[in-house]
């Protein structure tokens, strides 16, 4: 929660190799809520070998985004946790414009509204460079070079969108997310705290 104990919750958006979820990890552990990682949770199910696991497997390695009604449900019962009273952000989610529309009906629904909605922007060449380093140390399927250059297609087409829907409603605001994690950080707080003062997300 804020300094007035009113619930914060934000929505980080930004390309693959972003920084995105060490940035939302930081400013969840920051704000005293829950980050909410929808690849964390399918990776999670993928390990444990879950009817779920078995299903999203396929479609991560692949680079491809998993359907909105799985991804909806999985949100539906996350924010619904106790933890989630005060607050969460977002990280993965949503990825596309029917996927915010879901996330405004379900939030709606509830009574809830989101704080902010913060997009890291960092350039396709240094995404490529940061995404076949995490490759090499991680040895993760999905940072394979070709999957990266789909998973760099498949955000332009169908997520890149999403920065535009939230940029018309005027809730998107902007975080140059190249350099060290710490100045990234400092400007995600600092940008957070402008939006709280503007009024937040109407």
């Amino acid at each position: 929660m804020d300094g007035a104990g009113k619930p914060v919750r934000v929505v980080l958006l930004g390309p693959p190799g972003s920084g995105k979820g060490t940035q939302a990890r930081l400013l969840a552990e920051r704000l005293g809520i829950p980050q909410i990682s929808t690849g964390e949770m399918l990776r999670a199910a993928v390990r444990e070998g879950t009817p779920l696991g078995q299903r999203v497997k396929a479609v991560m390695e692949a680079g491809d985004l998993v359907s909105d009604d799985l991804m909806i449900a999985l949100i539906r019962e996350r924010i619904a946790a106790p933890d989630a009273r005060g607050g969460f952000v977002l990280d993965g989610f949503p990825r596309t414009v029917d996927q915010a529309a879901a996330l405004d009906r379900l939030l709606a629904g509830n009574g809830m509204k989101i704080s902010a909605v913060l997009n890291l922007s960092v350039p396709d060449a240094a995404l490529m460079d940061r995404l076949a380093g995490r490759s090499g140390q991680e040895n993760r399927a999905d940072d394979r070079r070709e999957t990266v250059l789909e998973r760099l297609r498949v955000y332009h087409e169908k997520t890149e969108p999403l920065v535009e829907f939230y940029r018309r409603r005027r809730s998107l605001t902007d975080v140059d997310g190249m350099g060290e994690v710490a100045e990234v950080a400092a400007r995600i707080g600092e940008s957070l705290e402008q939006k709280q003062a503007a009024g937040g997300v109407s």
